[in-house]
């Protein structure tokens, strides 16, 4: 009869689990604190890293790899190619030759992204939370800071912006008045729209984040 007190050989799962507890850093490295921590670096502050971007937001990706090596984060560019492929928002950007990076749009720092005005889709949305609702339908929708307003092309995508926030509330943009009076749209390359700001006259809210349409 074997004896009940000793240990049988741990099951490959446990074992996994154990080394990552073992291994904080593994699961730092996880895609969405890499992500966050990449558009906190390429958006808005590159000396955290001891980076600089270019004019057009660019930074060599030997460096940034380098840099987060040194930061104690270290990424193989075989896991960064994959973060930029995999990105559900697709936040970022490699170049043709692949060996430089940037974010697609969000920056507070000075960058000029190189995108043309476009001709929007009549509506457009934004996802907001309901604390700051009030000074938004007094004010309409600001930069708060960085280049442009985002939009989203669908009620959905906005709601999954705001979501991260608290409890959704979507306002429908008229973008086609906006256009008509010479406001100006831009799309990032992972199509969220760009403008300088939405006064509240263009604004609808079609969610009060109470379930009422």
């Amino acid at each position: 009869m074997p004896d009940a007190c000793v240990p049988g050989p741990d099951p490959p799962g446990r074992l996994a689990a154990v080394s990552a507890e073992q291994h904080p850093r593994r699961r730092r490295r996880g895609g969405g604190s890499l992500s966050r921590k990449l558009s906190y670096v390429l958006r808005h502050n590159p000396g955290s890293l001891v980076l600089s971007l270019d004019e057009a937001g660019w930074v060599d990706v030997h460096a940034l790899l380098a840099a987060l090596a040194a930061d104690g984060t270290p990424v193989s560019r075989s896991e960064l190619e994959e973060l930029v492929a995999g990105s559900d928002k697709q936040r970022f950007a490699l170049d043709r030759s692949g060996d430089r990076i940037r974010a697609q749009q969000g920056h507070s720092v000075p960058v000029e992204l190189g995108l043309t005005a476009q001709a929007p889709a009549p509506v457009l949305y934004h996802g907001t939370v309901a604390r700051v609702l009030p000074s938004i339908l007094r004010e309409g929708l600001t930069r708060q800071g960085r280049h442009h307003v985002h939009l989203s092309p669908d009620a959905a995508t906005a709601r999954r912006v705001a979501a991260r926030r608290g409890t959704p509330v979507i306002l429908s943009v008229d973008a086609a008045a906006m256009a008509a009076d010479g406001h100006l749209f831009y799309r990032s390359g992972n199509g969220v729209w760009l403008v300088d700001a939405v006064p509240a006259g263009y604004l609808t809210v079609v969610e009060d984040g109470t379930g009422t349409s």
